[in-house]
């Protein structure tokens, strides 16, 4: 199986021309305080224009649970992305009232952390540098060999890029691969880098690389 490719931090009306024609599997639409945040109103028109064979992640961090409900029915999102701090409880509250799937992120500091988190009732887990003061996005790659063996699939994030990809795949074996910067150039999403990143995806047989 192909591993997956999401793109996170769409923000403009070029990021949604760009994935439409490259096709990864999802993108991140950031409601969070970051420079790549979008309001809901701007988040709807770019779902609207977004190909039907990408699935949209809202990316959230400790949000109220009625304005996900909220993006959900106006089906703005396909999957919840939680990037706070987000507890079990929460996640068993917000799983009640969605039917979409839910990722919960999680900024890793050790191996007994991710193993805890193998637990939650999410149906992902996506790892992500751990960066004191900030939730994510720091572009900074962690210590791969961290990683247990999980029971959930789960999205590698950052620091992920064209120079690294193949490793990633081949070290960690993950369900998808999380990018932002990694197909940025001077902060806007690249033609060129992503176009780098769909056609590695689709030429190499990472199916050879992955360990047993």
């Amino acid at each position: 199986m192909w591993t997956k490719i999401k793109i996170c931090g769409c923000k403009r009306k070029e990021d949604i021309a760009l994935v439409n024609k490259f096709l990864p599997n999802y993108v991140g639409f950031v409601f969070a305080n970051s420079k790549r945040r979008v309001s809901d109103e701007l988040a709807k028109e770019l779902k609207a224009m977004l190909s039907k064979e990408i699935q949209s992640v809202g990316v959230f961090v400790n949000e109220p649970i009625n304005h996900i409900l909220s993006l959900c029915e106006q089906g703005i999102i396909d999957v919840i992305q939680l990037h706070g701090d987000e507890t079990e409880d929460y996640i068993k509250i917000l799983k009640q009232k969605v039917s979409q799937p839910v990722i919960k992120a999680i900024r890793v500091v050790s191996k007994e952390q991710i193993e805890k988190a193998d637990e939650l009732s999410c149906d992902y887990l996506l790892l992500d540098t751990y960066q004191k003061d900030s939730y994510g996005g720091s572009g900074v790659v962690f210590d791969w060999g961290m990683i247990p063996r999980l029971k959930k699939p789960y999205f590698l994030a950052g620091g992920i890029n064209i120079n690294n990809m193949k490793e990633a795949v081949s070290e960690c074996n993950p369900y998808g691969l999380d990018i932002s910067s990694g197909v940025e150039v001077d902060g806007f999403k690249d033609d060129v880098k992503i176009r780098e990143i769909m056609n590695l995806l689709h030429t190499v047989s990472f199916t050879d690389l992955k360990r047993e």
